[in-house]
């Protein structure tokens, strides 16, 4: 049986590995620095941060690591699938009936995939 961890680490590896040539540098760049924002401004002001700075035309390194975020917080079961996008996450985030501790969790698997990526995206 695998481990939570393992998961993790085999899904950022597929990410990093897909990430375009020409973005890569910005990609791991950006990828090291955003722990440091999300514990700064919290989860939901650098998803925002993320998508303001994404080009959906060119997928730039913003608009890679929000997908990526995204994904992984729909695929840790930690935002419900039907939740889709940012719009959706964001949705998720404010509703009413979200409790601290849902926050939490989803504010800690953020930073534990973003460790993940962090240290792939140095391999490449």
């Amino acid at each position: 049986m695998r481990t939570l961890d393992q998961i993790r680490a085999e899904f950022a590896w597929a990410r990093v590995k897909a990430v375009d040539q020409s973005v890569r540098e910005k990609y791991r760049n950006l990828a090291k620095s955003l722990p440091a924002l999300v514990m700064t401004n919290g989860l939901m002001q650098t998803l925002a941060f993320l998508k303001g700075k994404a080009d959906n035309r060119s997928r730039n390194e913003h608009d890679r690591l929000l997908t990526h975020i995204l994904e992984w917080l729909r695929e840790a079961g930690v935002i419900p699938g039907q939740q889709v996008g940012f719009e959706g996450v964001m949705n998720w985030c404010v509703a009413p009936e979200r409790t601290t501790l849902e926050y939490q969790r989803a504010t800690e698997e953020t930073q534990a995939i973003l460790r993940w990526i962090r240290q792939l995206a140095d391999t490449l």
